[in-house]
């Protein structure tokens, strides 16, 4: 796991497990579907992860551990190498046109659709920006990774 800047991920959570730790990385989550968890983090923070398209940022060296919230679901994760890159998750809700910025480096479709100059998105697609406005469908959720050199 030591061969990136910055990586995307979306994992099926059934059942109570420790989180892997990541030295040296930075993590953004948010629930996509299903009843979500609370995060018990080493520090003695707890946090619900239970609202879709909430993210939520820990440091991957933190110990974690959860336990779910009834029935399982989804998640999107981004991982941050610290000395290379920093960065986070924004959240685009509803209908409307957005246009990313430099610092965007990929928009994940939730929910709904999103169009852009490149094709339509239904939810569970990613696209790499490429030039143009994207438009969101009413009961559209975009997650948008931005990613930009540390320091």
């Amino acid at each position: 796991m030591d061969d990136f800047d910055w990586r995307v991920s979306v994992a099926e959570v059934s059942a109570a497990a420790p989180f892997s730790a990541y030295p040296g990385v930075d993590r953004v989550i948010a629930l996509l579907d299903g009843d979500g968890f609370t995060m018990h983090l080493g520090d003695g923070r707890e946090h619900a992860l239970t609202i879709p398209c909430a993210p939520f940022a820990f440091a991957g060296e933190a110990p974690v551990t959860m336990t779910l919230a009834g029935q399982p679901g989804r998640d999107f994760n981004l991982m941050l190498r610290r000395d290379h890159v920093r960065g986070g998750v924004e959240v685009w809700r509803g209908a409307g046109t957005h246009v990313p910025n430099a610092d965007t480096v990929l928009v994940y479709c939730a929910r709904g659709r999103i169009d852009s100059t490149e094709g339509a998105l239904d939810a569970g697609d990613a696209w790499r920006p490429g030039r143009g406005a994207l438009v969101l469908d009413a009961d559209a959720v975009a997650l948008v990774v931005q990613v930009m050199p540390a320091g």
